[in-house]
């Protein structure tokens, strides 16, 4: 929880419990679904919370704004998110059920009132959204297809890795113009080791 507070200092006390009962929450709810890697349960803040927090610090969400959530597994980055951000609509979308029902019974355990939990592929999801945000589901060329018609403002893709030729094959293959493509590492915003060589990939609208 202290690095939470390291880089966010700023939190109400809603927010601070809220953060504080995740991991009781994702150590019991691990134990009976593996929603995260059993030997990465101990690291929920830094590799998996703070990580889903980088989006916060690259591009916060006006207050209003609609998320959605691709293949949130465990509810990665959304859960951290949407209690970051009480005042806009979350949709965590994941095709396995089991994981959906993990992180709608966290969801609602913490009283998330600003999120939904769906079992759906996204390509059969109707609508769109102000912001769609996702963490390494797969590689931007196939994932671009998946989500091209349902944001409107921007992608906010967190990927780690040299991403370089994969951003200009997903320029090319998916033919989005190179300038609406921006990559930046979320070592500007978090200098624990853990995050060196993993990036933030926003493509606007």
């Amino acid at each position: 929880m202290e690095e939470i507070l390291k880089y966010f200092p700023g939190l109400d006390e809603g927010m601070r419990l809220k953060f504080e009962k995740l991991y009781p929450l994702y150590r019991e709810w691990n134990e009976k679904i593996n929603v995260i890697s059993r030997k990465d349960i101990e690291n929920l803040y830094t590799h998996h919370v703070l990580h889903s927090l980088a989006i916060a610090k690259y591009r916060p969400f006006e207050k209003g704004s609609t998320v959605l959530d691709v293949g949130t597994g465990g509810g990665f980055p959304g859960i951290p998110l949407a209690i970051l951000y009480p005042g806009c609509r979350f949709t965590l979308a994941d095709s396995i059920g089991k994981k959906i029902m993990v992180v709608s019974e966290i969801a609602k355990e913490l009283g998330l009132e600003n999120t939904e939990a769906v079992k759906t592929r996204v390509e059969e999801m109707k609508g769109s959204f102000d912001y769609v945000v996702s963490r390494a589901v797969t590689e931007l060329s196939l994932f671009y297809p998946w989500v091209k018609d349902k944001y409107k403002k921007s992608i906010l893709y967190l990927k780690g890795g040299d991403i370089a030729v994969e951003v200009e094959l997903a320029a090319h293959k998916c033919k989005i113009r190179r300038e609406l493509i921006e990559v930046t590492d979320i070592s500007r915003f978090f200098k624990d080791e853990y995050f060196t060589g993993k990036r933030i990939v926003e493509i606007k609208r």
